[in-house]
């Protein structure tokens, strides 16, 4: 489970920076603690293991009354600032011991830069802003809303709609009309054979005929 002791998690990553932040005669170490109530600021060269020079909220002489805000830090930044340039240091590397760059722990440094102290960072940090403004106004206005642009139909896509626009309206073909079959009247029907029963009479008669006469 993940450490969750702030004073701990802060010892751990001063430990990390300390690693690779390391102050020397020509560029001292500015390292920065707080507390609830206060803040405090140390130059310190690693090398021979000496403070050059200090500031804190708990100096009466600073009349800062309350040290656990902001103005209290940028006052503390200030006053570190003009210390180390009269003991003629110009440039610092920073440790923030383990806090977070926020708040007053970013005030104190801004103060201390704008008081003198590393004019190098100074001048590229306001070399960045001036190329910001420069860039968003390079950048082409972009229209509110989303214009969409006409796609393109392809042959394929062209293709099916013809042929269902053909299916759709066909030329009328000429249907061929079967022609009605007469039906016989059923009295015909029963009449018809009337004609072959008189023939059969006929030639019965003419048989009994032919008798009689071969008889005489």
């Amino acid at each position: 489970m993940a450490n969750r002791n702030r004073a701990e998690v802060r010892t751990a990553v001063h430990s990390r920076i300390r690693r690779k932040v390391r102050g020397t005669t020509a560029r001292p170490r500015l390292a920065v603690y707080r507390s609830l109530n206060h803040i405090y600021a140390q130059l310190i060269d690693d090398e021979k293991a000496q403070t050059l020079a200090s500031a804190s909220t708990t100096e009466k002489t600073l009349g800062v009354k309350a040290g656990g805000n902001i103005e209290a830090a940028k006052k503390i930044g200030q006053t570190i600032a003009e210390r180390a340039l009269a003991v003629g240091i110009e440039s610092v590397v920073f440790d923030r011991g383990g806090y977070l760059y926020h708040g007053r722990v970013k005030a104190l440094t801004d103060a201390a830069r704008a008081a003198g102290l590393n004019k190098n960072e100074v001048v590229e940090a306001e070399a960045a802003e001036a190329k910001e403004p420069e860039a968003s106004e390079a950048e082409p206005a972009k229209p509110e809303g989303k214009q969409k642009s006409p796609k393109v139909k392809t042959k394929k896509e062209a293709a099916p709609k013809e042929a269902d626009a053909g299916e759709a309206s066909p030329e009328p073909k000429a249907k061929k009309e079967a022609a009605p079959k007469k039906v016989k009247p059923a009295k015909d029907a029963e009449a018809s054979p009337a004609p072959e029963g008189a023939e059969l009479k006929d030639a019965v008669d003419a048989g009994e005929q032919a008798a009689k006469a071969k008889e005489e």
